[in-house]
């Protein structure tokens, strides 16, 4: 093929990609209206929470986000999914418009955000009977340390894109640098210092021209009117999170027997951040289902929501 008619293969194909991004929330936007609250977890966190209704549930779905989204990367999803389920989300401590204590009062490491998550599903009322909680990058593990001592805190669990294991060779490098010093430090300073291109970026890394994407406007104004709050930055809250990542990985690499809610894990082909080695392993020790999603980087909820609207409409 020549260049010029693959410059213009790849344009076609991001043009169709912006145009069925369009489309899916459009039609998202016509199904149901979101309502954003917030929710007191404890004397010291209060959470900014999405929660989409539908007429007659036939379920509850929890959506969780990862590094440096906030909650509104779930919008048109969750109203998508709110024709026939209740859609909660909300932002992790240290993101969006949530909590950020400082680091004295509060670890923000994946264990801490557990008893987060686990305090939020008691707070919401939520019947864990009827539950699949979708959890990417961050939010994942959580989830599943959660599940080593609540089996029954969901009827499904679906994770992808994360770290459960103490990897570094699947771990891009940065990451690998957030998890000890002398590294970590410089690595977070540099992480604020280009915050702006992180924010412009993230999605982008690891895909071809054809399958880059734009975020929704939306989605953009809020991460990077979030980036920083009350003192802390989204990147200060990551880096306290993998200050504590090594030891609960290992954690749960260590208590997989204890893991009995049902999981899936979906992975992007093309994410570049954490390696599809490190699901495939993981599905394969614990013998779940994984889903290998070709042309997809890290961000799969963003990339091809459609996709992520059936995943989670098969597990219930």
């Amino acid at each position: 093929m020549s260049k010029g008619k693959t410059v213009n293969a790849a344009s076609a194909a991001a043009t169709l990609s912006c145009q069925a991004a369009g489309a899916f929330a459009s039609a998202s936007r016509e199904a149901a209206q979101d309502a954003v609250d917030f929710i007191e977890i404890d004397e010291i966190l209060t959470l900014r929470r999405m929660i989409v209704r539908a007429p007659a549930p036939k379920g509850t779905v929890l959506l969780l986000h990862g590094f440096p989204e906030t909650l509104t990367v779930w919008k048109n999803i969750a109203t998508t999914l709110a024709r026939d389920y209740d859609v909660h989300a909300f932002d992790w401590p240290g993101y969006g418009q949530s909590s950020r204590p400082a680091s004295e009062r509060f670890s923000y490491a994946p264990r801490a955000y557990a008893q987060v998550l686990k305090a939020y599903i008691e707070r919401a009322g939520i019947d864990r009977s009827t539950l699949v909680i979708y959890a990417t990058d961050i939010g994942a593990l959580p989830v599943l340390l959660l599940a080593l001592d609540e089996p029954s805190i969901a009827r499904q669990i679906i994770v992808g894109d994360f770290a459960p294991f103490d990897r570094p060779q699947y771990m891009w490098e940065n990451l690998q640098n957030l998890k000890a010093e002398p590294i970590a430090s410089p690595t977070r300073a540099y992480m604020n210092k280009t915050s702006d291109e992180i924010l412009q970026n993230v999605h982008r890394r690891g895909l071809s021209p054809a399958e880059q994407f734009d975020l929704p406007a939306e989605v953009q104004q809020d991460m990077t009117r979030s980036w920083s709050l009350d003192g802390m930055t989204s990147a200060d809250a990551f880096a306290h999170y993998y200050a504590n990542f090594t030891g609960d990985q290992h954690y749960l690499e260590a208590n997989l027997d204890r893991l009995k809610t049902p999981v899936k894990v979906i992975w992007g082909e093309k994410d570049i951040y954490i390696a599809r080695d490190m699901g495939i392993e993981f599905a394969g020790k614990i013998g779940a289902k994984l889903d290998i999603l070709p042309g997809i980087g890290h961000f799969p909820h963003l990339q091809n929501p459609k996709q992520t609207v059936e995943d989670i409409r098969t597990s219930l």
